[in-house]
């Protein structure tokens, strides 16, 4: 319809009446452009162009809106997987925030754990170590008084051989002999 009207307007317009002569000539070349021109809108019309272009027009109108909705759904779709990604990479980021932290705790305990083994082994073996130098000061002191007393014997036993004679002897042993008694019981 409203290519009709552009039509009726397009005729009545100014290059009518530019040309010379009468206008209704087939010598008017305007008048000639204007009856092919409403013979080829005729045709036009008669096939029904207009109809099959707007459902053409229509057509491709709803394959774009089709389009559209469907990436709208696809952008709503992405939507949603970004905020899940999103979601996730928070979780995971929580998770190894968690896992920093425990092993963090972990190698603390673990540094103190080992810092009182260290201290409890250093005590034990500075004990052990003083067990040791006590008992071989013992022993020294021990060695020292045998070698005290043999020398003592010794020497003893060398002045009482110069000094004594057979009878002090007997009164030694016999005298010894009642001192051990007497101790024994």
């Amino acid at each position: 319809m409203r290519l009709m009207i552009t039509s009726l307007l397009a005729l009545s317009a100014s290059p009518a009446f530019a040309a010379t002569g009468p206008f209704f000539s087939l010598g008017n070349t305007d008048f000639v452009v204007s009856i092919a021109f409403l013979i080829f809108i005729g045709i036009l019309l008669y096939y029904k162009v207009p109809g099959v272009v707007g459902g053409m027009l229509d057509k491709r109108a709803d394959s774009i809106r089709a389009e559209l909705n469907e990436a709208k759904a696809l952008r709503e779709e992405a939507q949603t997987l970004l905020a899940s990604y999103e979601r996730k990479q928070k979780e995971v980021q929580e998770q190894a925030d968690r896992i920093v932290a425990s092993a963090k705790e972990e190698a603390t305990n673990a540094a103190a754990a080992a810092k009182d083994d260290i201290a409890k082994s250093i005590t034990r073996r500075l004990a052990t170590a003083e067990e040791q130098i006590a008992s071989a000061q013992a022993a020294a002191v021990k060695d020292v008084r045998d070698q005290a007393i043999v020398v003592a014997v010794g020497a003893a036993k060398d002045v009482m051989a110069k000094q004594m004679d057979a009878k002090a002897a007997g009164a030694l042993i016999d005298e010894s002999i009642a001192t051990v008694a007497e101790k024994m019981h």
